[in-house]
C-alpha cells in the first residue's frame, strides 16, 4: 500500500494498516540530531518518518513559503512571479502584498489597498497593473480599480505540475491553495480594514471577496485537469483561540458562498476538500460540511477534541490534533508521549485521523520532547485502529 494509497482509504473510510501520519519542522537544520537522539543508523529522517503527503503550490504562490530563498525569489523576479527588496527583506508576490524575508513564521508586511502609495514605490515594486489602484485616494476606489493577477500567467502551474507527475503514488500531493479566500482578501486591505468593512460597508468588502473568489475558482478549474489530483485545498484562518474572528451571521453572507463556488469546483470533478484553519471554528463546522469540507487541518486543541469526534467524526476526517503550542515546548517527555498518544487516540480510534501536530514543529522544542513525540506517534499509529 503506497501511502498515497492509505490516505484515500482513510477518506474512504475503508480499512488501513495504520493511520497515515504527517511532521514537519520548521527548522530543517536540526534533521541530523534528530536522526541521531532516535538512533537511525539506515534510514534518512524523512524515510523513518514515512510522511504521507505533500503540497504542491502554483509559482505565484511560492513567495509566502520560501521568502528566505533569496536566490529563488530572484528567480521567480526574472518570471514576473515576485520582486525582491533585498535591503528592506521584503519580497511583494505577484499581488503586491509584501512578505517579510527572514523571519521563522509568515508574516505579511504590506498591504496594497490598505492606504493610497506615492507613485515612486508602486512603479518601482508593483506589478503594472494594480498602479493605478494603488494610488486612488480612498479604499473603494481602490478596490474597484483592483484586479488580481493572470491565472494562466504563463509557467504559473509548471512546478505544481512537477511534483504531480513525481511524487503523486508515494505521496498524496497536494495541489496548495493556502492563503484562501478571506486571507488573500486580507493580504490585500489589511486586517483592520477587511474587518471593519465586513461590518460597515460590506458591499464593499463583498466586490473585494469576489474579485479573490473568481481568480481562486480559475486556478481551481486548472488544477483538477491535472494529471494525478485527487484533493482540492483551500486554507483561511478563520478562528483565534477562544472562537471565530466573526459571527457565524457574518460568515454565512460573506464567506460561506464564496467558499461553496470553489468547493464546487472540486467536488464537481470527484475530488475531497481539504481546509487549512486554524483557531477554533467549531461553530462553523456544520456548514462547512454542508457545503462539502471532507478534511479538516490542522485541528488545534483549542477545540474540544472528544466533542469533534463525538460530533462530527463520521463527516469529516481530522488532520493534526497534538498540541504544539502549551505543552510540546514545555512540557517533561513523559507528559509529550502522554499527550501525544491520548490524541491520536481520541481522534484515530476507528479510523478518520492523519496523525500529526497541531502546527509544525519549532526551532525552541527540546530536542528529548521532539523524540518522544515522533516515536510515539510511530508506535500509536497502527495500534490506535485496533482499540
Amino acid at each position: 500500500m503506497t501511502k498515497e494509497e492509505r490516505v484515500l482509504k482513510v477518506l474512504r473510510r475503508e480499512k488501513v494498516d495504520y493511520l497515515p501520519s504527517m511532521i514537519t519542522f520548521a527548522d530543517r537544520t536540526r534533521d541530523r540530531e534528530i536522526t541521531e537522539a532516535l538512533g537511525l543508523k539506515d534510514r534518512t529522517l524523512d524515510e523513518y518518518l514515512e510522511n504521507h503527503l505533500s503540497f504542491a503550490p502554483l509559482k505565484s504562490d511560492y513567495p509566502l513559503f520560501f521568502r528566505n530563498d533569496v536566490k529563488l525569489m530572484k528567480q521567480l523576479e526574472k518570471e514576473g512571479f515576485c520582486t525582491v527588496d533585498e535591503e528592506n527583506k521584503v519580497v511583494y508576490d505577484s499581488w503586491g502584498m509584501g512578505i517579510r524575508m527572514g523571519s521563522d513564521g509568515f508574516f505579511a508586511c504590506f498591504h496594497p489597498l490598505a492606504q493610497k502609495n506615492n507613485r515612486a514605490f508602486v512603479e518601482k515594486y508593483m506589478p503594472p497593473r494594480i498602479h493605478d489602484a494603488m494610488m486612488a485616494d480612498t479604499l473603494s476606489e481602490r478596490i474597484r480599480k483592483w484586479t488580481p493577477p493572470d491565472t494562466v500567467q504563463p509557467g504559473n502551474y509548471d512546478w505544481m505540475k512537477r511534483d504531480l507527475d513525481n511524487l503523486s503514488g508515494e505521496h498524496l500531493v497536494i495541489p496548495c491553495g493556502s492563503f484562501g479566500i478571506y486571507e488573500r482578501s486580507y493580504g490585500m486591505a489589511g486586517i483592520p480594514e477587511l474587518l471593519a468593512g465586513m461590518a460597515e460597508n460590506p458591499a464593499l468588502i463583498e466586490e473585494l471577496l469576489d474579485k479573490v473568489t473568481d481568480y481562486k475558482v480559475e486556478t481551481a478549474k486548472h488544477a483538477v485537469k491535472l494529471d494525478n489530483v485527487k484533493v482540492g485545498h483551500m486554507g483561511d484562518d478563520l478562528g483565534t483561540q477562544t472562537g471565530p474572528f466573526f459571527s457565524l451571521k457574518m460568515f454565512r453572507q460573506m464567506l460561506k458562498p464564496r467558499f461553496a463556488r470553489l468547493w464546487d469546483v472540486f467536488k464537481s470533478n470527484g475530488k475531497y476538500v481539504i481546509m487549512h484553519s486554524c483557531g477554533n471554528v467549531t461553530e462553523f463546522l456544520p456548514d462547512l460540511i454542508e457545503i462539502g469540507l471532507d478534511v479538516l487541518e490542522p485541528v488545534q486543541p483549542v477545540m474540544d477534541l472528544k466533542y469533534l469526534k463525538k460530533n462530527f467524526g463520521k463527516d469529516l476526517v481530522f488532520w493534526g490534533g497534538i498540541d504544539t503550542q502549551e505543552l510540546l515546548p514545555y512540557a517533561s517527555p513523559e507528559e509529550v508521549k502522554c499527550m501525544a498518544s491520548e490524541t491520536i487516540r481520541t481522534l484515530g480510534r476507528g479510523g478518520g485521523h492523519i496523525i500529526a501536530p497541531a502546527q509544525e514543529i519549532m526551532k525552541d522544542v527540546p530536542l528529548a520532547n521532539v523524540v518522544a513525540l515522533v516515536e510515539t506517534i510511530i508506535e500509536e499509529r497502527g495500534k490506535v485502529l485496533y482499540m
